[in-house]
């Protein structure tokens, strides 16, 4: 396509090639930018150097598969959650901005609950890349963090972040509650799958095309999920507990009555993330 020509050329290119084909300008720059091994102030400093034919070539292969509809973060590898690095690939789902605020709100009430620094128990069902296991050890180092899968493959990813990140985490494999039984747990964490198979043709095949629908998609609406963790959860708690799922904008009173069937006397929250979508619940069990 080009040869011998500078960063801002290639970068100019790739972008209205990438506008051309319905996707964002803004892609061009951070595959770029992973190309270089740079961030965006340094991409911006070398704009007027010219880039090597063994970059542009990487660049335009990248730009041609971001073009077909692969997501930027499976391209490249990694994805930032929580200022931290992730591998990320086909076999999980890309961290997205809203489960950041999981954790900071988790944070928030395990503090209240326990006190800043207790040895408490925590379990991640359906960790995926293991961002919120991972994110929750580097940030309360005296946890105990156990993350499950239904997926190999997932947990191979997730012991390769934890790994990548410093955090000793205990994986397991099995579906939901399954790997959890005969313990008690503190608190226990979730983003599970949740969309609805109705909500499909809305999304866009970006999405749909290459992260696993087995971490998107469920049952009963979205539901089944959080209505099988409900039920499953009362004997696996110590008292006082936690439990924090992430949810789709509209599912709120739905979880939170699945919750509170469970476990009448606790205190049920529908929380709101930055966009004030409703986007997580929270129950705490106290003693």
């Amino acid at each position: 396509m080009m040869k011998h020509k500078t960063i801002f050329e290639a970068l100019k290119w790739a972008s209205s090639y990438l506008v051309d084909k319905g996707r964002d300008e803004n892609a061009a720059r951070l595959l770029l930018q992973h190309i270089l091994q740079t961030n965006y102030s340094g991409l911006m400093m070398r704009m007027h150097d010219a880039i090597s034919n063994e970059a542009l070539e990487q660049f335009e292969n990248y730009v041609e598969q971001h073009a077909k509809g692969r997501p930027v973060q499976y391209i490249t590898g990694v994805e930032e959650f929580y200022g931290r690095q992730f591998t990320v690939n086909e076999s999980v789902l890309i961290p997205r901005p809203e489960t950041e605020e999981l954790i900071v709100a988790a944070q928030e009430r395990i503090h209240k609950l326990f006190g800043k620094a207790a040895p408490i128990k925590i379990a991640d069902i359906g960790t995926g890349s293991g961002a919120i296991a991972i994110t929750m050890k580097c940030e309360m180092p005296n946890a105990e963090i156990t993350a499950t899968d239904i997926s190999e493959s997932a947990l191979e990813t997730a012991r390769l972040n934890a790994k990548q990140n410093k955090a000793q985490i205990d994986f397991r494999l099995g579906d939901l509650t399954e790997p959890l039984q005969n313990e008690k747990w503190d608190v226990i964490l979730s983003n599970p799958p949740y969309i609805s198979y109705d909500e499909a043709k809305e999304m866009s095949e970006v999405v749909l095309e290459h992260e696993p629908h087995s971490a998107l998609f469920a049952e009963e609406d979205g539901l089944i999920l959080y209505r099988k963790l409900a039920e499953q959860l009362p004997p696996l708690l110590k008292k006082p507990a936690l439990i924090g799922v992430e949810i789709g904008h509209l599912q709120g009173e739905a979880v939170a009555n699945f919750f509170k069937s469970s476990f009448p006397e606790a205190k049920i929250e529908i929380i709101k993330d930055i966009n004030q979508k409703n986007r997580f619940v929270f129950c705490e069990i106290d003693v």
